[in-house]
């Protein structure tokens, strides 16, 4: 039980730096605003993700948080993922650009399945 303890804290953690407290801090910046229109969406659409990302992060990081919450969070952080991933592909192509939300989907996982197996 240690060990998925201790996985679920660390990814879950990595999750909400990057995901929720990096995006609370940044969206407004002159970069989160290129990237968005570079991806060809509204600029409005960086501070609704922004908000969805940091009610997500704490219903991660709550333990007051109810299961089915945090479930939906879940979903919300792959979907976002995912999205992510087929925005890049279809932008820009092929390139490195991938990497980093594939690796944020296994974090993820990683945190998921830590985190029923904490609740078995």
């Amino acid at each position: 039980m240690k060990k998925y303890k201790i996985a679920f804290w660390i990814t879950t953690t990595i999750i909400f730096l990057f995901e929720s407290v990096a995006s609370a801090l940044t969206f407004q910046s002159p970069l989160a605003r290129e990237g968005i229109a570079h991806l060809g969406y509204p600029l409005y659409f960086g501070a609704l993700l922004m908000v969805f990302k940091v009610i997500g992060g704490l219903a991660l990081m709550l333990p007051q948080v109810t299961k089915r919450h945090k479930e939906w969070a879940y979903v919300g952080f792959g979907i976002d993922f995912i999205c992510a991933f087929v925005s890049y592909a279809v932008v820009d192509g092929v390139t490195s650009s991938l990497i980093l939300p594939i690796i944020f989907m296994v974090i993820l996982a990683i945190s998921y399945t830590s985190y029923h197996k904490l609740n078995a």
